[in-house]
């Protein structure tokens, strides 16, 4: 897994080396010395810049996209099928943001593991997916390819999120698009479906009744009541 806060996941008091062969040596059954030497290769692999005179350098000697990059490094250390990418862009500037997400995408392609990105930023989702889930209040509202969603989504929270990004092709007078009302208390959700109390197509059906996931399409899911509608209120 890789962590949002690249700071607060490594060891500050353990250099880069050490916290890398510790995983392959409990996970791997490597000895010390190939340990260190897989941790070289690992670092260099995600592309830091003198690995072979920083291996042994701590995680504050580190630029923000650096330890993400080392983070990247001991999440693929022992092989795995699955990389769970939790906001992994978050502490760093733009630029930086681009390179880690084309580092996290050519290793995805080069060792064939499969990677589930958490994220708040709707352009990476666009750029980096193939498949999109939806979540809100906890719940999974929307689940689509990537086209599909961006092209014709069918819960109104998506079509919220969607509306909200800014775009260059229209006009500069245009107000920026908001979901009205607030996000819902998790410790005291409504009833029925919790996105009720923000939605434009709201019914009595959606304040007593939790919708559930139903296909609306060819591998696309929506939990919407009025599911059919989003459309054309879009």
């Amino acid at each position: 897994m890789i962590y949002q806060e690249p700071m607060t996941s490594l060891n500050p008091v353990l250099s880069i080396k050490r916290q890398l062969s510790e995983a392959l040596e409990l996970h791997r059954g490597m000895d010390r010395k190939t340990a260190a030497e897989e941790s070289l290769k690992l670092l260099q692999l995600v592309g830091t810049p003198g690995a072979e005179s920083r291996v042994g350098d701590y995680p504050h000697q580190f630029s923000g996209g650096m330890q993400q990059r080392i983070m990247i490094a001991m999440a693929l250390s022992c092989n795995p099928e699955l990389l769970i990418a939790d906001e992994p862009t978050t502490s760093v500037d733009a630029t930086v943001q681009s390179e880690l997400l084309e580092l996290i995408d050519n290793l995805r392609t080069q060792f064939g593991t499969s990677v589930i990105i958490i994220t708040h930023n709707l352009g990476v989702v666009a750029r980096y997916t193939d498949r999109v889930n939806i979540m809100y209040a906890g719940r999974l509202v929307e689940v689509a390819p990537t086209d599909v969603l961006f092209g014709e989504p069918r819960h109104p929270y998506t079509v919220g999120l969607l509306a909200s990004v800014p775009r260059l092709d229209l006009a500069r007078e245009r107000k920026l698009f908001a979901i009205g009302g607030m996000p819902p208390n998790l410790a005291r959700l409504p009833r029925g479906c919790a996105f009720c109390p923000r939605c434009y197509l709201a019914i009595d059906r959606c304040r007593e009744e939790k919708p559930e996931l139903e296909e609306v399409g060819e591998d696309h899911y929506s939990a919407c009541f009025r599911s059919g509608e989003v459309q054309k209120e879009r």
